[in-house]
């Protein structure tokens, strides 16, 4: 039986998403489907338009220390203490969090949206309303200009999703090195930590215009190399996420020093070598085909939500200030009012997952997946995600969400990826890419033995 607590808690949220269900004249929409208006309280601001790239920043620099908002204070912050005051702007998730993680806080600070496309994108964005179209599955995209937003007015959660899934994010991402980092056992001190390079591809991400057709259906090719601890030293394996079929990996083994294909290594396979507490799937919030659930577009709704976060990006800062044994540190993070796309991902009854239930709360804005929820098979609220998204200024202030964090309410653990902090080099997007690294042949199972048997 529900609580009176999680009834209230749970009518509050329904009463959001039925006051901002409702969709707003096309000429009052941005080029990426967002309401240009302020909220009716004035929580949510109007969308700001085009910034400028800071002056004086450039790559190597810490963004925080340029961006034009450093010196702001929280409104407020919200802790055990008063979380029920806020839960109507929360997610049950984060409600969760709040409750479960001793000294768990979350400090909320002016709103402000400058999340942006760049021409070409928003061109194409355009182009989309009336040309991007899924296939037959209705899961999968058989037709869209890129960059851009796929579906700048989705009308099913499948849609909105794939806005996530194909965002624009440059031509290419390096990390340099980047850490994930999983939290010790309760009771103990032991983290796995994992260290190496990282780089993403993009094919179809390049300033102009490009169909899935034109870049061989592939959305984008990922490269990963372990340097340490040293059990999983020389270990890499390179991805490729399609538009039309499942991704295909390819894995280096140095024990055998050769290179398998592993087929089953999409879903909910764990990744290897971290105690079965990532899964594939988890990956940047959610990562991979969307055939094993039914996806519902809930809805829209005004929720409290990570935003601007600079202090996950401090990459000269130590790891162990930022990810402590209680969670991510709260003065790294910082949480504003936007309105956010829900949409629920409810397990078909002809497949097989150990969700059956997700939840994500997509960003007006950027499409971005912000906050993330995972059900377990009875139905119990399981995982907790959260992204971290700043404008890139390396990409002319379209933003993205790197870091993220994901706890896991039954053990007490938690994941924290995609993260350079404590490396002492900050990740670099690119507009255009000419590092050989940066083309679809290296991708691939002879590029990924070559490069590992080095």
């Amino acid at each position: 039986m529900m609580t009176k607590h999680r009834i209230g808690v749970v009518s509050a949220i329904a009463a959001a998403l039925m006051i901002l269900a409702g969709t707003a004249a096309a000429d009052d929409l941005t080029a990426a489907g967002a309401e240009r208006a302020a909220s009716k309280d004035g929580l949510v601001p109007a969308f700001a338009g085009r910034e400028a790239t800071p002056a004086g920043w450039t790559w190597g620099e810490n963004r925080g220390d340029f961006w034009k908002h450093k010196g702001e204070k929280p409104l407020y912050s919200i802790d055990a203490a008063n979380v029920d005051k806020y839960a109507s702007q929360l997610s049950p998730g984060q409600v969760q969090l709040i409750k479960q993680l001793k000294g768990y806080r979350m400090d909320v600070y002016p709103s402000h949206r400058t999340c942006q496309l760049p021409d070409f994108a928003e061109q194409n964005s355009k182009t989309n309303l009336t040309s991007a179209k899924l296939d037959s599955t209705g899961e999968k995209l058989q037709s869209v200009a890129l960059p851009g937003v796929a579906f700048p007015q989705p009308k099913s959660g499948a849609e909105a999703v794939l806005n996530y899934e194909t965002r624009y994010r440059g031509e290419g991402i390096d990390f340099g090195k980047y850490v994930t980092a999983i939290s010790p056992r309760p009771g103990g001190s032991d983290w796995i930590e994992v260290v190496g390079p990282q780089i993403y591809y993009f094919p179809s991400g390049k300033p102009g215009k490009a169909t899935p057709q034109d870049v061989d259906q592939l959305n984008f090719g990922a490269y990963f190399a372990m340097e340490s601890p040293a059990a999983l030293a020389g270990q890499s394996f390179v991805q490729r996420q399609y538009f039309d079929r499942d991704p295909e990996t390819y894995y280096y083994f140095p024990g055998q020093r050769r290179v398998r294909r592993m087929p089953a290594y999409t879903h909910d396979a764990p990744l290897i070598g971290f105690e079965n507490q990532y899964l594939i799937d988890e990956v940047n919030m959610f990562n991979g085909s969307l055939d094993r659930f039914n996806w519902k577009l809930v809805g829209k709704r005004e929720m409290l939500v990570p935003y601007n976060d600079f202090g996950m990006y401090t990459f000269k800062d130590k790891l162990h200030d930022v990810a402590t044994p209680a969670g991510i540190s709260p003065d790294h993070r910082r949480y504003e009012v936007h309105r956010v796309w829900v949409v629920e991902a409810t397990l078909k009854s002809s497949a097989r997952h150990v969700d059956s239930k997700k939840i994500l709360y997509l960003d007006e804005d950027s499409w971005l997946a912000l906050v993330g929820e995972d059900y377990d098979a009875q139905g119990k609220l399981w995982k907790v995600r959260e992204s971290y998204p700043i404008p890139a200024w390396d990409i002319g202030g379209a933003c993205d969400n790197e870091p993220f964090v994901q706890y896991d309410l039954n053990d007490g653990r938690y994941v924290f990826d995609e993260s350079t902090i404590g490396l002492g080099k900050d990740v670099h997007w690119f507009e255009k890419v000419a590092d050989p690294r940066f083309k679809t042949d290296f991708f691939s199972a002879e590029s990924l033995r070559s490069v590992s048997e080095r």
